[in-house]
């Protein structure tokens, strides 16, 4: 009955703004734990291994070169790959591979 009067004050009962917020908001809770707050642990571990890199490290760049560090400039990275020395925008560093792991390709 209580039901019917209010559809017919056209007022909404109290708490209702907030149950039907109540799920956008877990939503948005879940979407940055799961989504959000990962890509930002990576993005700041990538900052990190860039900002720690030295001349002698072995790494695999984006485009899949692997290849030593022999020189670092302010943005640019010297990579020789055996054969050949290439730059490359540091950026382009994916990650860090362990000492000697070239040899064993």
């Amino acid at each position: 009955m209580i039901d019917i009067a209010y559809a017919q004050s056209g007022a909404a009962p109290e708490g209702s703004a907030l149950t039907s917020f109540l799920p956008l908001i877990l939503i948005v809770i879940i979407f940055y734990f799961m989504l959000i707050r990962p890509q930002q642990k990576n993005a700041k571990a990538h900052r990190n291994m860039l900002a720690a890199l030295s001349v002698g490290d072995e790494v695999v760049t984006s485009s899949g070169i692997f290849g030593k560090v022999t020189k670092i400039n302010d943005g640019v990275v010297v990579i020789n790959t055996g054969k050949v020395e290439i730059a490359f925008q540091k950026q382009a560093i994916q990650s860090l591979l362990p000492a000697g792991s070239i040899e064993k390709i």
